[in-house]
């Protein structure tokens, strides 16, 4: 399957990133623990491997960071 739209962001309320996969009108929310400080490439690295992870395919370059 291929996700539409792939959104990291800080969660605030949680203090962990949030990864928003939309694929279609479904939306995944998975949060990971990386610290608020990780840079661009370790976060299109978690995003991509949780991509996979629930079977959605979406090329890291098309991964949108809200830092």
């Amino acid at each position: 399957m291929r996700a539409d739209r792939v959104e990291i962001s800080w969660d605030e309320e949680k203090s962990n990133w949030l990864i928003r996969i939309e694929a279609g009108e479904e939306v995944v929310r998975r949060h990971c623990d990386l610290p608020r400080s990780a840079d661009e490439a370790a976060l299109r690295s978690v995003a991509q491997k949780t991509i996979r992870d629930e079977g959605y395919d979406l090329p890291a370059s098309s991964v949108i960071l809200r830092m």
